[in-house]
Protein backbone atom coordinates (compact mmCIF):
# COMPACT_ATOMS: atom_id res chain seq x y z
CA UNK A 1 0.00 0.00 0.00
CA UNK A 2 1.59 3.30 -0.71
CA UNK A 3 1.15 5.95 1.75
CA UNK A 4 0.29 10.12 0.84
CA UNK A 5 0.50 12.59 3.57
CA UNK A 6 -0.68 16.31 2.96
CA UNK A 7 0.58 18.37 5.82
CA UNK A 8 -1.11 21.24 6.01
CA UNK A 9 -0.94 25.12 7.72
CA UNK A 10 -4.48 24.55 7.94
CA UNK A 11 -6.53 23.84 11.11
CA UNK A 12 -5.94 20.17 12.60
CA UNK A 13 -9.24 20.25 12.73
CA UNK A 14 -9.75 19.59 9.38
CA UNK A 15 -7.74 16.42 9.63
CA UNK A 16 -8.90 13.07 7.57
CA UNK A 17 -7.53 10.00 6.63
CA UNK A 18 -9.11 7.90 4.24
CA UNK A 19 -8.20 5.04 1.91
CA UNK A 20 -8.52 4.67 -2.02
CA UNK A 21 -7.59 2.69 -5.04
CA UNK A 22 -5.99 4.09 -8.06
CA UNK A 23 -5.28 2.12 -11.37
CA UNK A 24 -5.10 -1.06 -8.57
CA UNK A 25 -2.89 0.55 -6.32
CA UNK A 26 -4.24 0.74 -2.66
CA UNK A 27 -3.27 4.31 -0.85
CA UNK A 28 -3.74 5.61 2.61
CA UNK A 29 -4.10 8.84 2.19
CA UNK A 30 -3.79 11.44 5.37
CA UNK A 31 -4.25 15.31 5.77
CA UNK A 32 -2.57 16.80 8.88
CA UNK A 33 -3.22 20.44 9.93
CA UNK A 34 -0.58 22.19 11.85
CA UNK A 35 -2.45 24.75 13.12
CA UNK A 36 -1.16 27.36 11.48
CA UNK A 37 2.83 26.76 12.83
CA UNK A 38 5.44 26.60 10.05
CA UNK A 39 7.95 24.78 12.35
CA UNK A 40 5.97 22.26 12.83
CA UNK A 41 5.21 21.87 9.44
CA UNK A 42 8.77 21.71 8.83
CA UNK A 43 9.42 19.43 11.53
CA UNK A 44 6.44 17.16 10.25
CA UNK A 45 7.75 17.14 6.53
CA UNK A 46 11.50 16.23 7.83
CA UNK A 47 10.08 13.12 9.83
CA UNK A 48 8.01 12.09 6.96
CA UNK A 49 10.62 12.29 4.97
CA UNK A 50 11.82 8.63 3.33
CA UNK A 51 8.92 6.65 4.73
CA UNK A 52 6.04 7.71 2.93
CA UNK A 53 5.62 7.67 -0.64
CA UNK A 54 4.40 10.75 -1.20
CA UNK A 55 4.01 14.70 0.76
CA UNK A 56 1.86 16.93 -0.59
CA UNK A 57 1.49 20.47 1.02
CA UNK A 58 -1.62 21.87 2.19
CA UNK A 59 -2.63 25.79 3.42
CA UNK A 60 0.60 27.05 1.45
CA UNK A 61 1.49 27.41 -2.14
CA UNK A 62 5.16 27.04 -3.27
CA UNK A 63 4.63 29.03 -6.43
CA UNK A 64 2.01 31.40 -7.37
CA UNK A 65 0.84 31.84 -11.66
CA UNK A 66 0.29 34.83 -13.90
CA UNK A 67 0.35 34.36 -17.41
CA UNK A 68 4.24 32.51 -18.14
CA UNK A 69 5.21 34.24 -15.02
CA UNK A 70 5.97 31.58 -12.07
CA UNK A 71 6.89 33.18 -8.16
CA UNK A 72 8.03 31.41 -5.53
CA UNK A 73 7.05 32.00 -2.14
CA UNK A 74 9.67 32.22 0.40
CA UNK A 75 7.70 30.09 3.03
CA UNK A 76 6.90 27.50 0.89
CA UNK A 77 10.27 27.27 -0.57
CA UNK A 78 11.38 26.36 2.85
CA UNK A 79 8.71 23.28 3.27
CA UNK A 80 9.46 21.98 -0.23
CA UNK A 81 13.07 21.91 0.44
CA UNK A 82 12.80 20.52 3.96
CA UNK A 83 12.07 16.32 1.59
CA UNK A 84 15.64 15.70 0.54
CA UNK A 85 14.13 11.62 -0.18
CA UNK A 86 10.80 11.35 -0.48
CA UNK A 87 8.59 13.35 -3.71
CA UNK A 88 6.85 16.95 -2.35
CA UNK A 89 4.12 18.98 -4.03
CA UNK A 90 1.92 21.56 -3.78
CA UNK A 91 -0.79 20.82 -5.67
CA UNK A 92 -0.18 23.64 -8.22
CA UNK A 93 0.42 20.77 -11.25
CA UNK A 94 -2.53 19.70 -11.04
CA UNK A 95 -4.40 23.36 -10.67
CA UNK A 96 -2.99 24.06 -14.24
CA UNK A 97 -4.40 20.69 -15.72
CA UNK A 98 -7.14 18.88 -13.39
CA UNK A 99 -9.15 22.46 -12.62
CA UNK A 100 -8.95 23.75 -16.43
CA UNK A 101 -10.54 20.33 -17.32
CA UNK A 102 -13.52 21.19 -14.60
CA UNK A 103 -14.26 24.47 -16.36
CA UNK A 104 -14.64 22.47 -19.51
CA UNK A 105 -16.88 19.81 -17.51
CA UNK A 106 -19.37 22.83 -16.21
CA UNK A 107 -20.26 23.11 -20.13
CA UNK A 108 -20.05 19.90 -21.41
CA UNK A 109 -21.82 17.70 -18.63
CA UNK A 110 -23.49 20.16 -16.89
CA UNK A 111 -24.73 21.98 -19.80
CA UNK A 112 -23.40 25.70 -18.06
CA UNK A 113 -23.29 28.39 -20.52
CA UNK A 114 -19.94 30.58 -19.01
CA UNK A 115 -20.32 33.01 -21.99
CA UNK A 116 -21.15 35.91 -19.96
CA UNK A 117 -21.71 34.66 -16.70
CA UNK A 118 -20.39 36.90 -13.81
CA UNK A 119 -17.81 35.22 -11.94
CA UNK A 120 -16.16 36.54 -8.88
CA UNK A 121 -12.11 34.47 -8.63
CA UNK A 122 -11.45 34.79 -5.19
CA UNK A 123 -7.97 34.01 -6.29
CA UNK A 124 -6.21 33.81 -9.57
CA UNK A 125 -2.56 33.60 -8.69
CA UNK A 126 -2.70 29.86 -7.11
CA UNK A 127 -5.33 28.95 -9.41
CA UNK A 128 -4.34 30.38 -12.68
CA UNK A 129 -5.20 27.58 -15.11
CA UNK A 130 -8.76 27.50 -13.77
CA UNK A 131 -9.15 31.37 -14.26
CA UNK A 132 -7.82 31.01 -17.41
CA UNK A 133 -9.87 28.63 -18.46
CA UNK A 134 -12.62 30.50 -17.27
CA UNK A 135 -11.78 33.78 -19.15
CA UNK A 136 -11.31 31.74 -22.49
CA UNK A 137 -14.49 29.96 -22.13
CA UNK A 138 -15.97 33.74 -21.98
CA UNK A 139 -17.27 34.01 -18.64
CA UNK A 140 -16.94 38.13 -17.06
CA UNK A 141 -14.57 37.16 -14.64
CA UNK A 142 -13.45 39.44 -11.81
CA UNK A 143 -10.01 39.18 -10.28
CA UNK A 144 -10.26 39.56 -6.38
CA UNK A 145 -6.56 38.76 -5.27
CA UNK A 146 -6.25 41.98 -4.19
CA UNK A 147 -9.34 42.28 -2.26
CA UNK A 148 -9.25 39.08 -0.53
CA UNK A 149 -5.89 37.72 0.20
CA UNK A 150 -4.64 41.78 0.41
CA UNK A 151 -8.01 43.47 2.16
CA UNK A 152 -7.56 45.81 -0.11
CA UNK A 153 -10.71 46.98 -2.10
CA UNK A 154 -9.19 46.85 -6.18
CA UNK A 155 -11.07 44.62 -8.14
CA UNK A 156 -9.37 43.70 -11.38
CA UNK A 157 -10.81 42.86 -14.90
CA UNK A 158 -9.01 40.88 -17.53
CA UNK A 159 -6.07 39.08 -17.85
CA UNK A 160 -3.47 41.66 -19.09
CA UNK A 161 -3.98 43.90 -16.25
CA UNK A 162 -4.16 40.96 -13.55
CA UNK A 163 -0.72 40.01 -14.91
CA UNK A 164 0.60 43.18 -15.50
CA UNK A 165 -0.32 43.79 -11.06
CA UNK A 166 1.06 40.83 -10.02
CA UNK A 167 4.27 41.34 -11.81
CA UNK A 168 4.87 44.31 -9.94
CA UNK A 169 3.59 43.43 -7.01
CA UNK A 170 4.32 39.99 -6.32
CA UNK A 171 8.30 39.55 -6.26
CA UNK A 172 7.93 41.64 -2.67
CA UNK A 173 4.88 39.96 -1.33
CA UNK A 174 6.60 36.87 -1.82
CA UNK A 175 8.76 37.60 0.33
CA UNK A 176 6.41 38.00 3.38
CA UNK A 177 5.04 35.18 5.84
CA UNK A 178 2.42 33.44 3.94
CA UNK A 179 -0.06 33.60 7.06
CA UNK A 180 0.23 37.80 6.20
CA UNK A 181 -1.70 36.65 3.41
CA UNK A 182 -3.62 32.99 3.57
CA UNK A 183 -6.07 32.69 6.10
CA UNK A 184 -4.35 29.13 8.09
CA UNK A 185 -4.53 27.60 11.47
CA UNK A 186 -7.52 28.45 13.84
CA UNK A 187 -8.16 31.30 11.30
CA UNK A 188 -9.72 28.82 9.24
CA UNK A 189 -12.81 28.04 11.50
CA UNK A 190 -13.36 31.18 12.90
CA UNK A 191 -17.13 32.18 11.38
CA UNK A 192 -17.14 34.01 7.78
CA UNK A 193 -16.35 38.26 8.46
CA UNK A 194 -18.77 39.68 5.84
CA UNK A 195 -17.03 42.26 3.60
CA UNK A 196 -17.23 43.20 0.36
CA UNK A 197 -19.97 41.58 0.02
CA UNK A 198 -21.41 43.72 -3.13
CA UNK A 199 -18.78 41.36 -5.26
CA UNK A 200 -20.49 38.10 -3.95
CA UNK A 201 -23.50 39.51 -4.49
CA UNK A 202 -22.56 40.53 -8.27
CA UNK A 203 -21.76 37.05 -9.32
CA UNK A 204 -23.28 34.39 -10.91
CA UNK A 205 -20.55 32.10 -9.82
CA UNK A 206 -17.91 32.30 -7.05
CA UNK A 207 -14.69 30.26 -8.12
CA UNK A 208 -11.38 29.61 -6.11
CA UNK A 209 -9.73 28.81 -3.03
CA UNK A 210 -12.43 27.83 -0.42
CA UNK A 211 -10.84 30.03 2.68
CA UNK A 212 -10.03 32.96 0.75
CA UNK A 213 -14.09 33.06 -0.13
CA UNK A 214 -15.14 32.02 3.21
CA UNK A 215 -13.53 34.37 5.15
CA UNK A 216 -15.63 37.56 3.75
CA UNK A 217 -18.27 35.37 2.70
CA UNK A 218 -21.55 37.38 3.02
CA UNK A 219 -24.99 35.40 5.19
CA UNK A 220 -26.83 34.95 1.79
CA UNK A 221 -25.56 33.30 -1.59
CA UNK A 222 -28.85 32.65 -3.10
CA UNK A 223 -28.66 30.53 -6.29
CA UNK A 224 -25.36 30.90 -6.77
CA UNK A 225 -22.87 28.07 -8.00
CA UNK A 226 -19.56 27.55 -6.21
CA UNK A 227 -16.70 26.22 -8.24
CA UNK A 228 -13.91 25.19 -5.36
CA UNK A 229 -12.16 22.58 -3.16
CA UNK A 230 -11.09 20.90 0.28
CA UNK A 231 -14.61 21.00 1.65
CA UNK A 232 -15.59 19.55 4.65
CA UNK A 233 -19.41 17.95 5.21
CA UNK A 234 -19.79 20.78 7.21
CA UNK A 235 -18.58 23.36 5.01
CA UNK A 236 -21.22 21.66 2.55
CA UNK A 237 -24.22 22.05 4.84
CA UNK A 238 -23.02 26.13 5.23
CA UNK A 239 -23.07 26.58 1.82
CA UNK A 240 -26.65 24.68 1.62
CA UNK A 241 -28.00 26.95 4.43
CA UNK A 242 -26.34 30.24 2.73
CA UNK A 243 -28.36 29.17 -0.48
CA UNK A 244 -25.93 28.12 -2.58
CA UNK A 245 -27.63 26.01 -5.98
CA UNK A 246 -25.19 23.96 -6.92
CA UNK A 247 -20.89 23.26 -5.62
CA UNK A 248 -18.57 22.02 -7.97
CA UNK A 249 -15.19 20.53 -6.70
CA UNK A 250 -12.42 20.10 -8.44
CA UNK A 251 -11.09 16.78 -7.44
CA UNK A 252 -13.53 14.26 -6.51
CA UNK A 253 -14.98 12.90 -3.22
CA UNK A 254 -13.01 10.46 -1.19
CA UNK A 255 -14.31 8.55 1.55
CA UNK A 256 -16.97 11.65 2.84
CA UNK A 257 -15.05 15.18 1.65
CA UNK A 258 -12.69 16.53 -1.13
CA UNK A 259 -9.26 16.53 -0.58
CA UNK A 260 -7.24 19.06 -1.84
CA UNK A 261 -5.33 18.95 -5.19
CA UNK A 262 -2.16 18.80 -3.41
CA UNK A 263 -3.02 15.47 -1.99
CA UNK A 264 -4.67 14.04 -5.45
CA UNK A 265 -1.17 15.37 -6.94
CA UNK A 266 1.26 13.64 -4.37
CA UNK A 267 -1.21 10.28 -5.29
CA UNK A 268 -0.44 10.75 -8.89
CA UNK A 269 3.07 11.57 -8.45
CA UNK A 270 3.49 8.17 -6.23
CA UNK A 271 1.95 6.38 -8.94
CA UNK A 272 4.46 8.03 -11.54
CA UNK A 273 7.60 6.80 -9.64
CA UNK A 274 9.27 10.11 -10.70
CA UNK A 275 10.43 13.57 -9.12
CA UNK A 276 8.17 16.49 -9.17
CA UNK A 277 10.57 18.49 -11.17
CA UNK A 278 10.89 15.90 -13.07
CA UNK A 279 6.95 15.74 -14.04
CA UNK A 280 5.16 17.69 -17.22
CA UNK A 281 1.66 18.26 -17.45
CA UNK A 282 1.72 15.44 -20.27
CA UNK A 283 2.32 12.81 -17.24
CA UNK A 284 -0.40 13.77 -15.37
CA UNK A 285 -2.78 14.92 -18.00
CA UNK A 286 -2.21 10.45 -19.27
CA UNK A 287 -2.95 9.65 -15.70
CA UNK A 288 -5.95 12.05 -15.44
CA UNK A 289 -7.54 10.32 -18.76
CA UNK A 290 -6.60 6.61 -17.33
CA UNK A 291 -8.28 7.09 -14.13
CA UNK A 292 -11.27 9.64 -15.54
CA UNK A 293 -11.65 11.31 -12.70
CA UNK A 294 -14.80 13.97 -12.63
CA UNK A 295 -15.62 16.83 -10.58
CA UNK A 296 -17.83 16.37 -7.63
CA UNK A 297 -21.02 17.92 -8.47
CA UNK A 298 -23.51 18.86 -5.11
CA UNK A 299 -26.84 20.48 -6.40
CA UNK A 300 -27.60 21.90 -3.01
CA UNK A 301 -31.35 22.48 -1.63
CA UNK A 302 -31.85 25.68 -0.49
CA UNK A 303 -32.03 26.24 3.51
CA UNK A 304 -33.96 29.22 4.98
CA UNK A 305 -31.49 30.80 7.42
Amino acid sequence: MKRVVSVSLGSSSRDHRANATFLGEEFDISRVGTDGKLDAALAMVRELDGHVDAIGLGGIDVYLYAGRHRYALRDGLRLLEAAKITPIVDGSGLKNTLEREAVAFMQRDLGIDLRGKRVLMVSALDRFGMAQALVDAGADVLFGDFIFALDKDMPVRGLAEFEELAEKYLPDACKLPFQFFYPTGKKQEKPPEPKYPHYYEQAEIIAGDFHFMRQFMPDRLDGKIVLTNTVTAGNVEDLAVRGVKMLITTTPEIAGRSFGTNVLEAALLALLGKAWSDVVPADYEGLLHELRLKPRVVRLASVSS
